[in-house]
C-alpha cells in the first residue's frame, strides 16, 4: 500500500470503529462501574474533551501524516530489521505491529522516568477520576514530542504504512478500553490479562501511590510489562485513589491550567497536607494470574 492511501483509509474506518466502541464502553461505565466517582462527571468530561480538541487535531494533522510518510520511505528504501528478513507480508505486518506496541511501552516508561517528559505526561495523570474521557486527555506537547521517538522505532524496525494503519486503530481502541471505568467479570479479566491491558490493571497505573503508578506501562499487550517485571494486578479497586497527590484543588484542573502545567515546576509526590500516599500490606489483593 502506498503511504498516501493509509490516512484516507484511517479517516474512513477509525471514526466508526472507535465511535461504536466508545458508545458501548460509555453504557458499560454507567451500569457496571469499576470504581466509584469522586467528582462530577460532566465537569470532568468538559475539561478532558476541551483538552483533547487541542491535542487530537495535532495528532491528525502532524503526527499521523509524518509517521505514514516516514514509514513509506523506510519501506521503499528497505530500511530496518523487518525489511531485511526473508519473511512473507503477513509476518512483516505482525512484526511491525509488535514493534510499534513495544515502542509505545518504552515511550510510556520514558515519560515516567525523565522529568522533562513527565511534565507533559503529568497532565494525563492528574485526572482525579479515570474513565473513558481520560483516554483522550493528553497534552499537545506530549503528542508532538512522541514524533521523533516514533521515527526511531519505525526506522530501526522497518515498520510499513499498513502496520501503522492497523496498529493505530487497535492502539486507539485499547486506550479507550483500558481507561474505561467498567467492571469485567473476574474470570474474564483474568483471561484477558494474560494478553492485553485491562481497566483494572491500568487503573493501578493511575494510582496516587508512587510504586503503583510506576507499573503497568503497556497499551495493548500485557507481555512487555511481564517481560520487564513492571506488571501489577494485586491492588483492590475500592482501595485505589486515582490521580497525582498535590493536585487536588479544582483550580488545578481548568483547561488553561492544564495547558500551562508542563511549564511550571512539578509538585512533590505528596498531598497538600504533606502526607505521602502508601499502601498497607493488608490492603493488597490476590493478583489476577
Amino acid at each position: 500500500m502506498e503511504y498516501q492511501l493509509a490516512l484516507p483509509i484511517l479517516d474512513q474506518y477509525a471514526p466508526w470503529v472507535l465511535g461504536g466502541l466508545a458508545l458501548i464502553l460509555l453504557i458499560l461505565e454507567l451500569y457496571i462501574p469499576l470504581r466509584k466517582r469522586k467528582q462530577a462527571k460532566w465537569n470532568r468530561w468538559r475539561q478532558n474533551i476541551s483538552l483533547s480538541l487541542i491535542g487530537l487535531p495535532a495528532a491528525r494533522l502532524l503526527l499521523l501524516p509524518i509517521t505514514f510518510m516516514w514509514a513509506g520511505f523506510v519501506t521503499q528504501e528497505g530500511f530496518g530489521l523487518i525489511n531485511w528478513l526473508p519473511a512473507p507480508g503477513w509476518l512483516q505486518l505482525l512484526l511491525g505491529m509488535l514493534a510499534l506496541d513495544y515502542g509505545i511501552y518504552i515511550w510510556h516508561r520514558l515519560n515516567h522516568v525523565f522529568p522533562f517528559l513527565w511534565r507533559f505526561h503529568n497532565v494525563h495523570h492528574v485526572d482525579r477520576d479515570m474513565d473513558l474521557s481520560t483516554g483522550i486527555r493528553f497534552h499537545i506537547g506530549e503528542l508532538l514530542m512522541s514524533i521523533p521517538f516514533r521515527f526511531v522505532v519505525i526506522g530501526f524496525f522497518g515498520v510499513g504504512p499498513v502496520a501503522i494503519l492497523v496498529y493505530e486503530i487497535i492502539f486507539e481502541a485499547a486506550t479507550l478500553f483500558h481507561h474505561s471505568n467498567w467492571r469485567l467479570p473476574r474470570g474474564v479479566e483474568r483471561l484477558l490479562a494474560f494478553f492485553i491491558i485491562t481497566p483494572r490493571q491500568h487503573g493501578i497505573h493511575h494510582s496516587k501511590v508512587k510504586e503503583e503508578s510506576d507499573s503497568n506501562y503497556g497499551t495493548v499487550l500485557n507481555w512487555w510489562d511481564k517481560l520487564h517485571r513492571s506488571s501489577r494486578m494485586n491492588i483492590p479497586q475500592d482501595k485505589l485513589e486515582i490521580g497525582i497527590p498535590g493536585y487536588e484543588e479544582d483550580r488545578d484542573h481548568s483547561v488553561g491550567q492544564l495547558l500551562k502545567m508542563p511549564f511550571q515546576k512539578p509538585r512533590p509526590w505528596q498531598k497538600t497536607n504533606g502526607e505521602v500516599p502508601r499502601r498497607a500490606p493488608d490492603e493488597l489483593d490476590a493478583p489476577l494470574r
